[in-house]
């Protein structure tokens, strides 16, 4: 095993400034075969991904998380995109039912330092169980979306998950992906089109007001400071990790580089 550093991307994130989403995933699939999966909680952009990822045929597997708080429309667009686009989604749940958290917890989520735990636990914990299994995972966050993700880069380490973090759309903007999703009639949640700009659990997800931040629905009853989940690396440090460690060779591979074994 290597030590890979986010510094160590820089060039390859620089090459690939222009490069369509559907090239990005086709390297992706190149570079790590079996051990790549998609993440998404099937939002409008993790859709054009899922969207992309079948039309290709890569054979990409889809990581959901199921909170057992989702709400039942994110359920059945799960549903829905996975026999539509061909694609095997394996849904991961947490430890413990909502209920079961509550009697042992109490209502979480009605504190800042609460709804950190209960995130931990019914969503950070449940893709800690695949951890070791894939060495990328494929995601759908955009410079676009804006505050701790306006400067996600298209690839970045993971820590927690000592994986390789990808998302193809880093650089597509709003009309892009609005465009996109019509002219491929892609299937997106219905909350969307009912005042749901981003969607997360039934408990702590409400429809936003045209004058407002796309994520003000978010934690709404807790204030601007808990407006994510911190699944993705870049909502917890800013994408700066400081090193993950993966097989010499496939390090050399992502770079495209070769190694000189000459005694």
């Amino acid at each position: 095993m290597a030590s890979f550093t986010q510094a160590d991307l820089k060039d390859l994130n620089d090459t690939f400034e222009h490069d369509s989403p559907a090239d990005l995933l086709r390297w992706a699939k190149e570079i790590f075969g079996e051990r790549i999966a998609a993440l998404s909680a099937l939002q409008r952009a993790g859709c054009m991904v899922c969207h992309m990822m079948g039309g290709l045929k890569l054979d990409i597997p889809v990581l959901f998380v199921d909170t057992g708080v989702n709400f039942q429309e994110t359920l059945e667009t799960r549903d829905r995109v996975a026999r539509e686009y061909g694609l095997k989604i394996i849904s991961l749940e947490p430890r413990q039912t909502m209920e079961a958290q509550t009697e042992q917890y109490g209502v979480l989520y009605l504190t800042p330092e609460g709804q950190k735990q209960c995130c931990l636990m019914r969503k950070s914990e449940p893709l800690l169980q695949v951890k070791g299994q894939f060495d990328c995972l494929v995601g759908s966050l955009r410079q676009a979306d804006g505050g701790r993700r306006g400067n996600v880069p298209i690839l970045s380490i993971d820590t927690q998950m000592n994986c390789l973090r990808i998302n193809p759309l880093a650089k597509m903007t709003d009309e892009d992906l609005e465009a996109y999703l019509e002219q491929h009639k892609v299937i997106v949640n219905p909350l969307h089109s009912q005042g749901y700009t981003t969607i997360g659990c039934n408990r702590c997800t409400t429809p936003v007001l045209s004058n407002e931040p796309k994520r003000a629905g978010r934690w709404r009853h807790l204030g601007s400071w808990s407006a994510y989940c911190e699944i993705n690396p870049t909502d917890r440090d800013g994408g700066i990790s400081k090193s993950i460690d993966l097989p010499a060779d496939l390090i050399d591979r992502i770079l495209g580089r070769s190694t000189d074994f000459a005694i």
